[in-house]
């Protein structure tokens, strides 16, 4: 039998006893606000950058004129993008469908006047309902492993990724995934985030230490977006240059540059910026540069052909898991990490009370709580994890595992 160490408790205790003081342990998890949820995009498509300009009898009448008209071209951008075609070659759909298949409207940017509306606008629409009409696509699309994403943001020559609330965490947050190939792992950044993910992690080498970290947060790999960001003088000019890195060497897979004019502005170049490095990622995995590197999985150790020999002949002997009374040998009660999302403090229990009704499990308890996020939830379970990955699907739960990790969601 396999002995598996529980990657929480190692990493917090190989954490405490690397730390010279308790002063430093306080000072990186003190005070401060921290945490940034990440938003939920599995659920639309989102089309960005729809630009409009109309008039109308007032105001308001030109608003919403823009608007109904953002859903159209909204539609047909997203046709084109899903069936490689020209935009003038989608169909056209009644206002009372576009309605109804059109989930949100996002204001990017936006000028009104008595009777004129100009703007750049970003249209959601729902997987669910959209997908038959874009000829049967439901949105599946080939997406890579999960990649733990840790962004760094260097300003003032110093580093920083999840030690402080950061503009390129939020951008990262704010940043919808639904459409993009690129399984993304987004960390919180709030309870063990700053100690495990700061930025001096993204130079270590040492893989075992990196394999542990990728079982705690249930991803494969690692992708380290940079931004470093130079202002001319406060308030004025910014120039960011961005770098998308990729593995726990931080091999560098691209670089560029954007400027914005005024400081009020950053948000917006960031934004810019998270989506051209998902484009760089997405061709990456595309051209099969998002290989894992095959030093984060742990090799199981060679059994020599003798020693092989010596335990086939052991179990010859009668020294299997039967007792010789007939009655075989009770099955070992085994922990395991299961992340799972909880959005609100119900979902804890929930989620706990699901978990229970499985057969076999003795024990869920949930032991890390991020509400809004990732909860951890150590299980005790007497079988193996074959037969605990089918015991949570019954239950209706999207199951994923990496290592002696499962990760799921509803």
């Amino acid at each position: 039998m396999k002995l598996r160490v529980r990657p929480s408790a190692s990493l917090l205790a190989a954490i405490v006893l690397s730390l010279t003081g308790a002063g430093l342990l306080y000072a990186q998890l003190e005070g401060g606000e921290r945490g940034v949820t990440p938003i939920d995009s599995s659920s639309t498509y989102e089309v960005n950058g729809v630009k409009v300009d109309v008039l109308g009898k007032n105001a308001d009448e030109a608003r919403y004129e823009g608007w109904r008209q953002a859903q159209k071209l909204g539609w047909k951008a997203l046709w084109a993008s899903t069936h490689g075609k020209p935009a003038s070659d989608a169909p056209d759909l009644p206002d009372s469908v576009l309605n109804s298949i059109v989930s949100a409207i996002e204001i990017e940017r936006e000028e009104i006047g008595p009777k004129r509306y100009i703007a750049t606008l970003g249209v959601l629409f729902d997987r669910a309902r959209t997908g038959p009409m874009l000829g049967g696509v439901q949105g599946e699309i080939r997406r890579s492993a999960p990649m733990l994403v840790i962004p760094v943001m260097m300003t003032a020559s110093s580093s920083h990724s999840f030690e402080y609330r950061t503009e390129w965490q939020k951008a990262w947050a704010r940043f919808r995934t639904g459409n993009s190939p690129i399984d993304y792992v987004r960390p919180v950044g709030n309870g063990i985030d700053p100690l495990l993910l700061n930025a001096s992690q993204t130079h270590r080498p040492g893989r075992h230490w990196w394999r542990m970290i990728l079982d705690q947060y249930g991803a494969s790999d690692i992708l380290i977006p940079e931004v470093s960001l130079k202002r001319a003088y406060p308030g004025g000019p910014v120039v960011a240059t961005f770098t998308a890195r990729h593995g726990p060497d931080n091999r560098m897979l691209a670089r560029f540059g954007l400027r914005v004019e005024r400081s009020e502005l950053v948000p917006r170049l960031l934004d810019e910026g998270v989506k051209r490095i998902d484009a760089v990622y997405a061709r990456a995995l595309q051209g099969g540069m998002l290989v894992r590197d095959s030093s984060l999985t742990a090799e199981e150790p060679e059994i020599s052909d003798a020693l092989a020999e010596q335990i086939e002949l052991a179990g010859s002997e009668g020294d299997d898991t039967t007792p010789t009374n007939g009655t075989p040998a009770p099955v070992p009660a085994v922990t395991y990490t299961i992340r799972v999302e909880t959005p609100s403090a119900a979902s804890v229990s929930q989620a706990e009370l699901s978990v229970r009704r499985i057969p076999g499990v003795t024990s869920a308890l949930t032991t890390s709580l991020a509400l809004g996020g990732t909860s951890l939830m150590n299980v005790t379970y007497v079988g193996d994890l074959i037969g605990l990955q089918q015991g949570l699907q019954a239950q209706g739960w999207s199951v994923q595992s990496s290592g002696g990790t499962i990760r799921i969601s509803r």
